[in-house]
């Protein structure tokens, strides 16, 4: 029992480097019942990460470990962390920085068993400010406390939890695909290699224009009037023959955070070689340029209300299209705007569920976040609009007609009840590995309470939140993301979203039914690619869904 104990233990340190990398002063101290106290000395850890060496000492712990777990354990512990003291010190004294860095100081207590909030962030800028860089031995170094206390009970009920809720999601993916793979073998047989590839571009050439839009807003807090300034680029069908067209359906790009209007330009240019009007705009706030300035010390985190904004951002591009189409020869009379698909991810997923009809559950959001003991990291970030004040905020946009959300964020934001009074057709894609907004509780529980009778379930396994970004040389981050966050080559990622989005819109934006056949499993499994496979399912699965979620966490 002892021995499992202290390789848990070593789990427990490992987990706690990758999301804050410190580990103490001169000591980690930690008790456990009935054993009584352990410790272990800094200078041993050092040692074995540094030189690979196993202290007399140290190796009480070691050798509790398999030998493939201790390699792990060094290579994790040796990480070092490419974050500037400015973006240290702005993120841990921002309002999420503040909560998340809470957090981890219940579990990382000082000798006196006081919360470490102030001993973590002080060590983190110390460390990332020294000549060496963000590493663990120079956090050990400038930690504050001659030792650190670990809470073993709680650090251990937590990665249990955690392990649980990973091998349950595990489960749950593993199950969609089977029910996906039943939906795939009760379809009637199709030739997908007999049908036109919508993974390849479409019949019309695409004309860029970029616009720039100024819109002015009250702040809710203060009353002033704040100008929202944003770039939109809006890829225009040319039709090759030379031909005119029919208006064009429009459909609205809305990135996430940290992200911008160039984050999604490969289906961006794909949708419009198939006839459709794009408009990609860059958010005001929380785009990858504002959050830059913010982690240089130029500006301030986004406020709450942004949740609010974003939304209207939105309006207020399909309001000034809407204009142009009367006023300007480039749009006249090729701009559909009673047929509009929103795109959105992560942040802009949100953004576009708000926009077709979610609606905020702020009792759902303050049970959730007083206090916020949730293990989803996204609940950090929705934890926002506790800071707003509850009402009917004037989101929805009528004239959206159909949403296609990726890893999008709303498990406390909407709830059950915000996300069943969306009416409009759905395509929700989740990532298998993504640990920003995880699938089960912000896409797969969510798909389950759409009143949609067009919905659709995209799963990817294997992808992590970044895998449908295009190429980050063309939208380089705010926040640098390590190659394990990344996950596999992309490339067939986008040809998922290629094509899904094209039978998506051109089914539910221009009622052309030949491609519905495209929404199905069989589709899916036709274009699906190792290790990055595609499961979908539609609204016939919802109950099956509902039911395998009911009996894995065993849910009324």
């Amino acid at each position: 029992m002892l021995k499992k104990t202290l390789a848990y233990f070593f789990g427990i340190i490992s987990s706690i480097a990758i999301s804050t990398p410190v580990l103490g002063a001169d000591r980690i101290e930690f008790n456990y019942p009935p054993f009584g106290d352990f410790n272990i000395a800094t200078k041993d850890l050092e040692v074995f990460v540094n030189e690979g060496e196993i202290t007399k000492d140290f190796a009480f712990y070691a050798n509790r470990t398999n030998p493939e777990q201790l390699a792990q354990i060094r290579k994790m512990l040796r990480t070092k962390f490419q974050f500037s003291p400015v973006f240290v010190s702005q993120f841990t004294y921002s309002p999420i920085g503040v909560k998340i860095l809470q957090r981890f100081g219940e579990l990382l207590q000082t000798p006196s068993r006081q919360n470490g909030f102030y001993a973590l962030r002080s060590a983190l800028i110390l460390s990332a400010a020294s000549p060496d860089g963000l590493t663990l031995v120079n956090i050990i170094k400038n930690y504050s406390t001659s030792s650190i206390r670990l809470d073993f009970s709680e650090s251990m009920q937590i990665m249990g939890q955690l392990s649980d809720l990973l091998q349950k999601r595990d489960l749950v993916i593993s199950k969609i695909q089977q029910i996906a793979d039943k939906e795939a073998a009760n379809l009637l047989p199709i030739d997908f290699a007999q049908k036109p590839d919508i993974r390849k571009s479409g019949e019309f050439n695409i004309e860029k224009i970029i616009l720039t839009l100024q819109n002015y807003s009250r702040d809710g807090h203060s009353g002033s009037v704040l100008e929202r300034k944003y770039d939109v680029d809006v890829y225009l069908p040319k039709p090759k023959s030379g031909t005119t067209s029919e208006p064009y359906p429009v459909i609205v790009i809305s990135h996430g955070l940290a992200e911008d209007r160039n984050s999604f330009v490969y289906i961006a240019k794909h949708l419009a070689s198939y006839g459709f009007v794009v408009a990609a705009l860059d958010h005001p706030v929380a785009n990858s340029k504002q959050f830059q300035q913010f982690l240089a010390g130029f500006d301030g985190p986004p406020k709450a209300t942004e949740l609010i904004d974003r939304s209207l951002d939105v309006k207020y591009l399909l309001d000034q299209l809407q204009h142009l189409s009367k006023t300007d020869p480039r749009f006249q009379n090729k701009l559909n705007l009673q047929q509009v698909g929103l795109i959105g991810h992560s942040l802009g997923g949100y953004t576009s569920l708000a926009l077709a009809g979610g609606t905020f559950d702020f009792e759902n959001i303050h049970k959730d976040c007083n206090p916020n003991r949730s293990l989803n990291l996204s609940t950090f970030l929705q934890c926002r609009a506790n800071d707003l004040k509850p009402d009917n905020y004037p989101i929805k946009d009528d004239r959206i007609k159909a949403i296609m959300v990726m890893n999008p964020l709303n498990s406390t934001l909407l709830g059950e009840k915000g996300i069943s009074k969306i009416l409009v057709p759905v395509i929700m894609v989740a990532g298998s590995h993504d640990i920003f907004t995880p699938a089960v509780p912000e896409q797969i529980r969510p798909f389950t309470k759409l009143s949609s009778k067009d919905k659709y379930l995209a799963i990817i396994e294997n992808a992590t939140h970044f895998s449908v970004e295009s190429d980050l040389s063309l939208s380089p981050r705010a926040i640098p993301v390590p190659q394990e966050l990344l996950g596999p080559d992309r490339k067939s990622v986008y040809s998922y979203m290629n094509a899904l989005g094209v039978a998506f819109f051109k089914t539910h934006l221009c009622n052309q039914e030949e491609y519905r056949l495209h929404l199905s499993a069989s589709y899916a499994q036709f274009i699906s690619q190792a290790p990055l496979n595609l499961s979908l399912v539609d609204s016939g699965s919802k109950e099956a869904i509902s039911q395998l979620l009911n009996w894995v966490y065993q849910t009324p």
